[in-house]
């Protein structure tokens, strides 16, 4: 499929304590730099599934932005619609997890997406609407998002991110004419935000450990998680999760989707990565 992902692009700095991390003190352990962002992790993992992808995002300034760029080149991710930010403009992650891949918490330094606009996804509406679905991330704007849910003409999967990012959402279905997309990914906590937002055709509900959610009109679906040989890191599971999700494609059944997304979170946690080559791997039985 030809797929559009909307969305940032990050500086990614990931650290993983040996042991039951401990509040207030330094824990030894080990240290991730690499890139990351939730709209670049889920356009890798599509390409790697073998979609045609492009990714419209703002890359920060400075010596990282050019190098990221260079790097979804590498990987045959599309980014001629895409920019580079002038130098102080940041997008930076920095996360810890447990020693047994669990997030502790973490930072986001993001300002590079303040630039991606209304007007700045209308110059690209063409590029938007020539995929056969979309992806988009809650970094935008609340302004931005409601842009795209009222032109985006092709299936639209939204992702929440976080909860101090989810209500961008709910603010952006207020602010649209159009007020519905067709899907709602998001974690238990981002769900709990967005439990009063009902204008998409699915949600997607992750839940971790214990599985994955599908709401679908007056259904609510229930899938257990894959068993993993090991959790390395829960980083960038919901990523892989939704483009494995993306990947069935907007006219598959729950259950199709929902054993897409599952697969592609499994190989995900199992890597201390972010992104999985792992992934490549999986294909339609």
């Amino acid at each position: 499929m030809k797929i559009c992902v909307i969305g940032g692009a990050n500086v990614d700095i990931t650290a993983t304590s040996a042991k039951a991390f401990r509040m207030g003190d330094s824990n030894p352990g080990r240290v991730v730099f690499s890139w990351g962002g939730v709209g670049r992790n889920i356009a890798h993992n599509l390409a790697l599934l073998g979609d045609q992808v492009e990714l419209l995002t703002i890359f920060g300034g400075g010596f990282f932005g050019p190098v990221i760029a260079q790097s979804c080149k590498d990987l045959g991710i599309g980014i001629a619609h895409s920019e580079i930010a002038d130098e102080g403009t940041h997008s930076f992650f920095v996360s810890i997890g447990n020693a047994d891949g669990e997030l502790v918490g973490g930072v986001a330094d993001m300002n590079a997406m303040d630039k991606m606009t209304p007007e700045w996804l209308a110059k690209r509406l063409e590029v938007i609407n020539d995929s056969d679905a979309v992806v988009a991330d809650a970094n935008s704007s609340a302004e931005t998002l409601a842009w795209l849910i009222d032109h985006c003409e092709r299936p639209l999967f939204l992702d929440a991110v976080s909860f101090a990012k989810a209500g961008r959402i709910r603010k952006a279905v207020t602010l649209s004419q159009k007020k519905n997309f067709f899907a709602l990914k998001c974690n238990a906590i981002e769900n709990e935000e967005l439990a009063d937002v009902r204008c998409c055709e699915r949600r997607y509900v992750s839940l971790g450990a214990k599985g994955l959610q599908v709401e679908a009109g007056e259904r609510l679906y229930e899938f257990p998680a894959l068993p993993c040989m090991v959790v390395r890191s829960v980083t960038g599971g919901g990523d892989a999760l939704l483009a494995g999700i993306v990947h069935a494609g907007p006219l598959s059944g729950i259950e199709v989707s929902a054993r897409w997304g599952l697969e592609c979170a499994r190989c995900a946690v199992e890597s201390p990565h972010a992104v999985s080559d792992e992934i490549k791997k999986l294909r339609y039985e």
